[in-house]
This record gives structure tokens, sequence and C-alpha cells, in this order.
């Protein structure tokens, strides 16, 4: 499955969640920034009044910044937004797999309009972000060509793109993602104790060489705090544990697909792996409102 393979309420809402992200976390770096040029400032380079005028100018900035991120809110539209994407994506696996509540009918005219009010119903829930969901795609297909021929396979072709195109994508993702957060808290432990040694060494040298009056301890001490923020802010540790759980849930669900033979069975499985996806999802969410 290709993203355009999905519906375009699913598309938009996923580009959407990709751009809140990206502003949200460009504003926090931008405040860090800020704050730490601030501190360099504050070393008294220069008695020249622009000078001075130039340290307040970056304080107001940052002020300025704040502000429009907590008017804005962009990290809010990027959680709903992503809700949104993962609940349509999942519906989607449900239909094509022609699982509750989109199984067989005496005609596909009837599933396919469960999906479409399911479509409709989602979207009115979620009226408060329709403000932040691309409108581009907004005339394209909400059930696609794609969607179409994978529901009109038999149940052994079905178990096999499943199989292949969900469980296993969704496990190598999850292991994936685990790996690159347990990685990227290292860097950045590594990172923030690499500057207490060096603010270490700037406080001794000011005992053994008083004389030296411009050594960076104040801002070695922001930029670590920054450090610190920011990973309490992507929660790294937290996340590769979740992730590791999640991939070894699938890990347990998975052989269960192979003893599977008619279609009630199979949509009770995939019933159950959505659900998982979906409480992951449900819980990442969780996550970040905590911050």
């Amino acid at each position: 499955m290709e993203t355009n393979d999905y519906p375009a309420l699913y598309r938009s809402a996923d580009r959407s969640s990709s751009t809140e992200q990206h502003e949200y976390l460009s504003l926090l770096r931008t405040e860090y920034g800020l704050l730490i040029f601030a501190a360099i400032l504050s070393m008294g380079f220069s008695e020249h009044s622009l000078y001075h005028v130039l340290y307040a100018l970056v304080f107001v900035l940052a002020a300025a910044v704040l502000l429009f991120r907590a008017v804005r809110k962009p990290e809010q539209d990027w959680y709903r937004c992503r809700a949104l994407a993962e609940s349509i994506k999942t519906s989607t696996w449900r239909y094509m797999m022609r699982a509750e509540p989109f199984v067989d009918a005496p005609t596909v005219q009837v599933p396919r309009a469960e999906f479409r009010n399911f479509l409709a119903e989602i979207l009115r829930a979620n009226r408060h972000i329709g403000s932040g969901i691309a409108d581009e795609l907004a005339a394209e297909h909400q059930i696609t060509p794609r969607m179409e021929e994978i529901r009109s396979l038999d149940l052994e072709a079905r178990k096999k793109m499943y199989k292949e195109q969900r469980i296993d994508n969704q496990r190598k993702w999850y292991a994936k993602k685990s790996s690159d957060n347990r990685e990227a808290s290292k860097i950045w432990v590594v990172a923030t104790i690499l500057v207490y040694i060096a603010a270490t060494v700037t406080v001794l040298l000011k005992i053994a060489k008083p004389e030296w009056i411009l050594l960076p301890t104040e801002p070695l001490i922001v930029l670590a705090a920054s450090f610190i923020g920011w990973i309490q802010i992507k929660k790294f540790n937290e996340l590769a544990s979740a992730y590791a759980l999640t991939a070894h849930e699938i890990g347990i669900l998975q052989p269960r697909l192979d003893e599977i033979n008619d279609e009630v069975s199979f949509s009770d499985f995939v019933n159950e792996a959505e659900l998982a996806f979906s409480r992951e999802h449900t819980q990442w969410v969780a996550r970040q409102h905590q911050e």
C-alpha cells in the first residue's frame, strides 16, 4: 500500500500532522536558540548601547515566539491530526480485509456505504480541527481503486497482503522506532554530560585564572538546560520502551495468522491486530499531552 492508495481524508490529516509537528518543533528550537544566544550576549562582549539593545531584543523575540506558540498551539493540531489519520488508516485496513464492521454483504455497496458513513462521522467528530486539515486533496477518492482491488481478493491473498503489508510493516516500524529512540537518548545524554563537564571546567578556570573574564559558563548552563528540555519533550526512553513492547505484542500475535482458514476468524484477527496498533497510538497521544 502506497500513501496515495489510502483515502484522501487520511492523506490530508497525515500531511497536516507532519506540517504541525514541524512547526511546533521549529518554534521550540527557535526559543532554545534565542535563549542560548541571550546567554552568550550576557558575557558582556561590549558596553556599547546597541549591544544592550540587541541583548534586550533577543528576549523580546523569545517572548514573541513563546506567545505565538501559546496562541497558535500547533502541538494540539499535530496530536489531533495524527489521531484522525491513524483512526482512518486502521479502519481502511478493516475495510480492505472485510473485517467487522465492514464484512461481506449481498452487494458491495453496503460496506462501501458503511465506510463512507464512518468517514463522515469521524469528520463531524473532528470539526474543531477542520482548519488544520490540508484541503488540496478534498476532491480525491475516499475509497480508492486500490482499496477495492484488495478487498476483492480471496481469503488467502488478503491474508498474505495483511501479513506482508500491515503486520510485518508495523512490527519493523515499531522495532526501528524503538532502536532509533534508544540511540537518540544515548546521544543526547552524552551530549548533556559533555556540556556539564565543559561548564565545570569553566568554573574551575575562574578559580585558576581569575583574569579570564570571558568564560562561557552561563551559555553552557543554558545549553545543558535546553538539552534536558529537548530530552523531556521527545521522551526518547519512554517511547523506546513502548515501541519495543508493541513490536513484541505484534510478534506474539503474528503466528496465529497462519492458522486462520475462514472469514470470521480472519475478521477477529484483523480487529485484534488493529486494536493493538490503535492502543499504542492512543497511549502515544496521552504521553504527548503529559508535557
